[in-house]
């Protein structure tokens, strides 16, 4: 609530309206902030003279700008924040829209995700991360406590790791292996190979490569 007409100290001071006062009030707030507020203004008396008492409901947002600029409370003063407060706020509003990892891909659906890959990784993590998600979990449970799956739809990252086809989404989500002929990155390769698949599939398949073609020595 805002009261106006009444002083820091609590007391009733009054203010003049006009028959056009309370809809220019409303029409300033409006106007001037974003998203836009929309007041409960009342007039009410008190001591005999008339104040102003406006209501504001807390904005879903959660950021409201007024004149374009954003302010805080702190204590019993109003500041303007500072350009790193308010840039810091926007970013960890919209940080599930900002990294690629988690936003939704959108043409993918649950029937994209290969459950015995999840059983797999679920696996691996309990013995080697001590991961609190048990391996006979469903699939659609696991991804959603990984916070791989939004309203049933999964994720860049789901498709990327456990994808029956990846490369359907991402065609760049690729590794390209190649083993030179001396130092330098030219052609002709001696051996060459795009993998495709999982992320996990691609490492292991690319850590295969390398080891393939490191040269091994032999003793007598």
């Amino acid at each position: 609530k805002i009261f106006i007409g009444i002083s820091n100290f609590g007391k009733a001071l009054g203010v003049e309206i006009g028959k056009d006062t309370m809809e220019r009030l409303v029409n300033q707030i409006t106007q001037n902030t974003d998203p836009k507020v929309h007041p409960r203004i009342t007039i009410e008396k008190i001591d005999e003279k008339q104040i102003i008492i406006t209501k504001v409901k807390e904005s879903s947002d959660h950021l409201v700008l007024a004149s374009g600029r954003p302010y805080k409370r702190v204590g019993k003063s109003t500041l303007q924040m500072s350009k790193d407060e308010y840039e810091r706020i926007i970013l960890e509003k919209h940080k599930d829209k900002l990294y690629f990892d988690s936003q939704i891909c959108k043409e993918a659906t649950f029937a994209d995700i290969d459950k015995e890959k999840i059983k797999w990784f679920l696996k691996k993590a309990k013995a080697e991360r001590n991961l609190n998600i048990d391996y006979s979990t469903s699939p659609s449970e696991a991804l959603k406590r990984l916070n791989l799956l939004i309203d049933n739809k999964p994720t860049n990252a789901a498709i990327l790791m456990f994808g029956k086809n990846p490369q359907r989404y991402f065609i760049q989500s690729e590794i390209r292996c190649a083993r030179f002929k001396g130092i330098k990155a030219v052609k002709p390769f001696i051996d060459m190979k795009v993998i495709n698949g999982s992320i996990y599939e691609q490492i292991d398949q690319a850590e295969k490569f390398i080891l393939f073609n490191i040269k091994k020595g032999c003793l007598d």
